[in-house]
């Protein structure tokens, strides 16, 4: 299996000129973004390629972006690096970090794409901190 997952490359389509203030956001110093999904997954595959694009947008640099590719076992519970220590129970997942600090999670049933939700977040914590 690889340990990059194919559903992370940048959709072409995506417009960054419409979501400037989400690749502001995204594209903050520090942030590491681990990402939870397998490309036999329907979800992921209609997701991350748009948060691939807002992540390139916002020149996060791949060594900031951690691939966890995820199986699905018979009983539908999901094995995958981190599974456990984080979690993952729907994918994609992403979590967003600074210095080891949990700051902004999306979990795969969210109303908002990826890319949106986090931004979302990433700003409220920063206006509460």
């Amino acid at each position: 299996m690889s340990d990059r997952l194919a559903t992370m490359e940048p959709n072409p389509a995506w417009d960054e000129e419409s979501y400037p203030d989400v690749v502001d956001a995204l594209g903050r110093d520090g942030l590491v973004f681990k990402v939870w999904g397998g490309d036999w997954c329907k979800d992921c595959r209609g997701q991350l390629p748009d948060f691939g694009a807002a992540l390139e947008a916002a020149g996060v640099p791949e060594d900031r972006i951690e691939h966890y590719p995820v199986e699905k076992e018979d009983d539908g519970s999901k094995v995958g690096p981190k599974v456990e220590e984080y979690g993952i129970e729907l994918i994609p997942t992403v979590v967003v970090e600074r210095d080891g600090e949990e700051l902004a999670r999306f979990v795969e049933e969210e109303s908002q794409p990826i890319a949106v939700y986090l931004a979302e977040h990433l700003r409220e914590r920063e206006v509460s901190s």
